[in-house]
């Protein structure tokens, strides 16, 4: 069987290369999408596990090791513990390099909590060595052996570069982080405890007796696991959200290009399929023999795409990575790819051996008459019958389909059109004619060859649909991304300014030109009293909120006093939140507050783990919190100009938070990402269109040959496979459009926030872009195939017929 199956290969080179060509360009997505989906969806757990990195992390004012130890030692389910001193806001410097925000950590005995990943470690005692942040090596270009200036240290050898996944790496964090020893720093007592449980998903126990048995440290903080990867989200979270939902579509559409690609592989064989079944070959013998042909194609061509997408994308993913302080997969990739690889090739036998399995069991006169074509009316003119009558002779023409009457019928309105048509003296093209029976005709068949096969038309419309619906979903991704990095109104934000003003000018700032409402925003984070581990947020208006931030109603209702809260979706499926629930939350050093739930939202921020209340319980709890002025200006007023008159007023501009980092950098990266995911979606596209074309103009040979046999050139065959490729391109478009519109966009906004509700609809100049993209592809894939075309001998074609 084998073989057999590697004869009819080679006997059909031409078809095999073409079917090998789809396998590749499809599993060039799959390897692209697998490897940038695995990448980001696992790094923070692997990173975690590699770097030890703690189960609790507690902040408190400095105090003597000996009475934190005695108090952290008799916490339940505790499984190991270190400490560390932070010392921030520290000068650090390298060649031209430079920072005042440098984050000075000294370690003490014990785990580290990081990972070195190029040198070794600062060994405990050792003086004149700093271990520092990849993130910092990596933007100021440092090596093991190098030296750093350290405030307080004097300079200090680089012994090693670590990655600590507490927080994304510099310059995407702000401050710069190094880790020296205790002897370098002998007198420094701890402000920071790692806490490593034996159950981790004990940890509000710990939690709950840790605030007991630190009574009375100053400032103290609890940050859980769960926390720091919130904490990560703020930065990038939903970006990387977006870009794994992002990639299951992609491998959606790889998976109908395809089905789509071997079953139109299967159609075109129908004749040699009725042939088999005449000599007597069984249904089951003919779809393993086409089982074993596409595990052939499939196999060395899927696992070369899939190298060919991971190593595409390999560098941008591993520079994302590194962004969020994270390691990546490393060899642990293999896996996936192989799995990916697996599922291609059953995917493209499977999806082969099907369709000729039930060609296989119907009668081979059947078979021959080729049934996937569509049937022609029976009412037909005689006129027409007989111009058509040459298309019946044999069995390649596959019954009534358009063949050497169309082209006859178009040849001769295209000299009836004037001197300049195909056959006339001069050999000029029909395409420059302008008559009713000139280009026009010879387009419309084209047009006709494409949708003689309907099934097969509609497999090529139906792939290069889902391509361009993702084409499209990756513009208005695109686009998402720098609404998320600078329009507040993103994620629920009404205001457009905010800066810090006494209040006592909040009058005068209501007063000034294009204001259209000022008010007072107050925001902490804490952590919910039932599970510790749950870090929240709260906000706080005066009054009605909505004025401000009015993310859409989920559930419930409006607050009405000071005693309801509206909390965000993202919390209240981590809290088990409903209208009419109790939200009791734990205030950093100020005790506990309890709302009723009124309401719930979806609210992209903070991972939709916000909530807003009315400031009046909060303040009685810390009234030491400052609140921040909020602005927001009426429609076309000039932002630049309020602002100078704000500061005129005392006031200092703070940035609105969007849910996006404007690290400029970091944005590169994700572009980088996005573009190797849409040139591999792209080269899909383009091998759709050259396949619908060759199989077309390859089953049409006979009448191409006719074309070229009464004088066409390479003009007049183009416009002929220009219709048959705009016969595809156009619905494609459209439909791929539809597709994004109303099922890609929601389907991707649910999967990377289905706490929020995500704008990923495209506008009007993306989607004409899509559309014209798809019309260039059409015109590079007609010139491709017309040129192959035209090196055929003509009387091979002839003898088609």
């Amino acid at each position: 069987m084998i073989r057999d199956a590697l004869a009819a290969l080679r006997a059909r080179r031409g078809r095999t290369l073409l079917a090998a060509l789809g396998v590749l360009a499809a599993s060039l997505v799959v390897g692209t999408s697998v490897t940038v989906g695995y990448s980001l969806a696992t790094g923070f757990q692997r990173s975690a596990e590699q770097a030890q990195l703690p189960d609790v992390i507690a902040r408190f004012d400095e105090q003597p090791r000996r009475r934190i130890d005695a108090r952290v030692s008799a916490l339940p389910n505790l499984e190991a513990r270190s400490y560390r001193f932070e010392d921030l806001n520290e000068d650090l410097s390298a060649g031209l390099n430079s920072t005042g925000k440098g984050a000075v950590t000294t370690v003490f005995n014990g785990r580290r909590g990081y990972k070195v990943v190029e040198g070794r470690d600062i060994r405990d005692g050792s003086t004149g060595e700093v271990v520092v942040e990849r993130g910092v090596a990596r933007e100021w270009d440092l090596r093991v052996g190098d030296d750093l200036f350290v405030e307080e240290h004097g300079t200090l050898r680089i012994s090693g570069i670590a990655v600590s996944p507490d927080n994304v790496a510099f310059p995407l964090a702000s401050t710069a982080r190094v880790y020296v020893t205790r002897a370098q720093h002998r007198r420094v007592a701890p402000n920071v405890a790692l806490l490593w449980l034996s159950d981790p998903d004990k940890a509000d126990v710990t939690l709950a007796q840790a605030r007991s048995v630190t009574f009375g440290l100053g400032k103290l903080q609890f940050i859980t696991r769960t926390g720091v990867e919130i904490l990560l989200s703020q930065a990038a979270g939903i970006v990387i959200s977006l870009l794994i939902a992002f990639s299951l579509v992609a491998l959606l559409a790889a998976g109908t290009m395809l089905a789509a690609s071997a079953h139109a592989d299967v159609q075109r064989r129908l004749t040699g399929l009725g042939v088999q079944r005449a000599l007597g070959f069984g249904p089951g013998r003919i779809a393993a023999q086409q089982a074993v042909e596409s595990a052939l194609v499939a196999l060395p061509a899927a696992l070369a795409g899939i190298a060919i997408g991971a190593l595409l994308v390999a560098r941008p993913a591993a520079e994302l990575i590194a962004a969020l302080n994270e390691l990546g997969p490393g060899a642990t990739l293999l896996g996936p790819l192989t799995l990916a690889a697996a599922a291609v090739v059953a995917l493209v036998v499977a999806a082969a051996t099907w369709p000729a399995w039930r060609a296989a069991r119907r009668p081979p006169v059947e078979i021959l008459r080729g049934g996937d074509l569509a049937k022609r009316p029976r009412r037909r003119t005689r006129a027409s019958a007989t111009a058509l009558q040459p298309a019946a002779r044999g069995p390649r023409t596959r019954g009534t389909s358009p063949s050497f009457g169309e082209a006859g019928s178009a040849l001769r309105g295209s000299r009836a059109a004037g001197p300049h048509g195909v056959g006339a003296p001069t050999g000029r093209p029909t395409s420059s004619d302008s008559g009713p029976h000139g280009g026009g005709s010879l387009f419309g068949l084209g047009v006709r060859f494409a949708t003689a096969a309907r099934a097969r038309w509609f497999a090529a419309v139906a792939t290069i649909a889902v391509c361009a619906g993702v084409v499209t979903l990756m513009l208005a991704l695109a686009s998402l991304l720098e609404r998320l990095r600078e329009d507040p109104g993103t994620v629920g934000k009404r205001y457009q300014l905010a800066v810090q003003l006494d209040s006592s000018q909040l009058d005068a700032a209501r007063a000034l030109p294009g204001v259209a409402d000022v008010g007072e925003r107050y925001s902490i984070d804490a952590a919910d009293s039932f599970r510790l581990g749950e870090p929240i947020r709260l906000v706080a208006y005066p009054g009605d909120h909505t004025r401000f931030e009015n993310p859409p109603l989920a559930e419930g209702r409006r607050i009405a006093n000071a005693n309801e809260v509206e909390v965000g979706l993202g919390m209240a499926d981590a809290l088990g939140l409903r209208p009419g629930s109790t939200l009791a939350a734990q205030i950093p050093d100020g005790g506990e507050v309890r709302f009723k739930v009124a309401g719930i939202v979806r609210a992209l921020e903070n991972d939709g783990r916000i909530a807003w209340i009315q400031p009046d319980k909060l303040l009685e709890t810390r009234p030491d919190l400052t609140p921040q002025v909020v602005v927001r200006l009426e429609p076309n007023t000039d932002p630049a100009t309020v602002t100078r008159e704000l500061v005129n007023l005392g006031a200092s501009l703070q940035p609105v938070g969007a849910a996006q980092t404007d690290n400029a950098a970091f944005l590169a990266v994700l572009a980088a990402v996005l573009r190797g995911v849409g040139l591999a979606v792209g080269l899909v596209c383009l091998y759709a269109l050259i396949q619908a074309l060759t199989v077309t103009a390859r089953e049409r040979r006979g009448a191409v040959a006719l074309l070229r046999a009464t004088g066409a050139d390479a003009t007049t065959i183009g416009l002929v496979l220009a219709g048959v490729a705009v016969a595809v391109a156009v619905p494609a478009a459209i439909a791929g459009v539809v597709l994004e519109l109303t099922v890609f966009g929601p389907l991707v906004s649910r999967l990377a926030a289905s706490f929020a509700s995500l704008p990923l609809g495209a506008s009007a100049g993306e989607i004409a872009l899509v559309i014209g993209g798809l019309l260039a592809l059409s015109v590079l894939a007609t010139a491709f195939v017309a040129r192959r075309v035209m090196s055929e001998p003509i009387i091979a074609g002839l003898r088609e017929e």
